[in-house]
């Protein structure tokens, strides 16, 4: 007997590609604090910036124009995967049996299979017409690392990669990528920087982490004259640079007759969550919309859920500037779950504002209740998501159970930043009965926010 599944989507054309990335500086309702100059704590300027980032992204950096034209050499590669399709998933209402309508953004038909190419191409071009030959970056579960070396593969730039070690040795197929695109990666901490040397005669058995990463790749851009770095979240230009997900939705979500009465994205340094939730945030600043922003982190890293409103480096080498933002302190050294990419102690500067202004909501989940959520959504709607993603499913997930037991109609959007066909280790692990959460204790919290520098 042949049983009907139904299944929806809503394309745009390559002329509804957006031409302008929307910037949510000029309509926050609380000025965003001035980033500072880690060497004489005062407010950045340009030239603090100019050793490491193309003069461009740095004028985008600190822009108070709320759009931002993208280039046309930009919006001809952005065709290659964009507009990305929005789903109604049909399926997995029916199985939580719910009276809400759940639709998806699914950015994993990029090359790389993530989010990070809408800016990592970007960024690349920038660089490119302003002479750099070599970029320098980290990258925590892969995605951004393998984005950034599809954008300098594109733009005939070099690209170094310094990945997380822990995620390093979880995702070889990761490494094949970005190596398949021409970025020579190494495990981070490494012995190829001071700073990297410094961290393994500390401890050997270090998992690594973002913050670390980051060090070694802002200390070998800074060495080398040919070079800049590129950081794929947490920073303004990012975080911009994502709207393009949002925008689409919003035309998508039209094309549906429907808008949401909640937006969610998984959450790590920030910028999938910013790319779908901004363009919404911007509807509930201006507009009065009562559409609630939800970013959903792993227990094991809760930046937002239990982090600080503070000032603290966006490294744990000290080498970046100085950021206003929910932190678990810059020594904090996450579990090495599988979501890698969301083991970043800091939240994106325009993030924290968001939330300190009360404007989106947090929560947080153990690994083994999203790769449910995950496993739920993969045999419903086909697409095996990423790690990272299963954190956005289950906060959906949650709100469809919480609108079916209310008897609420709900509509309700999140971002699927990317699949998971290169993370089937974790899934493994998880059907195997291996993975293990981790119980974060209230002293590790406590000993990381000691790290924080005494800025009033």
């Amino acid at each position: 007997m042949f049983i009907k599944k139904k299944f929806k989507k809503y394309l745009l054309g390559e002329k509804d590609i957006p031409t302008a990335w929307y910037n949510i500086q000029p309509d926050l309702p609380t000025p965003l604090q001035p980033s500072l100059n880690p060497g004489t704590g005062k407010p950045l300027v340009p030239e603090d910036l100019a050793p490491i980032f193309p003069m461009e992204l740095i004028k985008q950096e600190m822009s108070q124009e709320r759009w931002i034209d993208i280039p046309g050499e930009v919006i001809d590669i952005y065709k290659m995967w964009r507009p990305s399709p929005l789903f109604r998933a049909y399926e997995l209402e029916k199985v939580l049996d719910t009276p809400a309508k759940i639709y998806y953004k699914y950015e994993g038909v990029s090359p790389a299979g993530s989010h990070k190419p809408n800016t990592a191409v970007p960024q690349a071009y920038y660089n490119k017409k302003e002479g750099v030959k070599k970029l320098t970056t980290e990258t925590g579960a892969g995605q951004w690392g393998s984005s950034l070396s599809l954008a300098g593969s594109l733009f005939g730039l070099e690209v170094e990669v310094y990945m997380v070690k822990v995620s390093y040795n979880q995702k070889p197929y990761r490494k094949m990528m970005m190596q398949t695109w021409g970025g020579k990666v190494f495990s981070s901490p490494s012995n190829n920087t001071e700073y990297g040397r410094k961290c393994i005669a500390e401890d050997p058995n270090t998992p690594g982490s973002l913050g670390m990463a980051i060090t070694e790749a802002v200390e070998v851009a800074a060495k080398d004259p040919n070079a800049k770095y590129a950081l794929g979240s947490v920073l303004n230009h990012v975080c911009t640079h994502q709207t393009i997900i949002g925008i689409e939705a919003k035309k998508q979500m039209e094309m549906a007759g429907d808008y949401p009465d909640v937006v969610v994205a998984c959450h790590g340094g920030g910028s999938n969550f910013a790319g779908i939730a901004f363009p919404f945030a911007q509807d509930k600043i201006k507009k009065g919309k009562k559409v609630r922003l939800v970013a959903v982190e792993p227990a094991a890293c809760p930046t937002l859920t239990k982090g600080q409103f503070a000032y603290d480096f966006g490294d744990t080498g000290m080498m970046t500037p100085l950021m206003a933002m929910y932190t678990l302190g810059h020594r904090f050294v996450p579990a090495g779950i599988h979501s890698g990419g969301l083991r970043y102690h800091g939240a994106a500067p325009l993030v924290s504002a968001v939330m300190k202004d009360k404007l989106m909501e947090a929560v947080a989940y153990e690994q083994n209740q999203c790769f449910a959520a995950g496993m739920t959504f993969a045999r419903c709607e086909g697409i095996i998501p990423a790690p990272e993603s299963t954190h956005a499913i289950k906060g959906a997930v949650e709100e469809a159970l919480d609108a079916k037991k209310k008897g609420e109609k709900r509509v309700i959007l999140f971002n699927l930043s990317g699949h998971g066909d290169f993370d089937l280790a974790a899934y493994d692990d998880y059907l195997a009965g291996r993975l293990k959460d981790s119980t974060l204790q209230n002293t590790a919290i406590e000993e990381g926010l000691k790290s924080l520098p005494n800025i009033k």
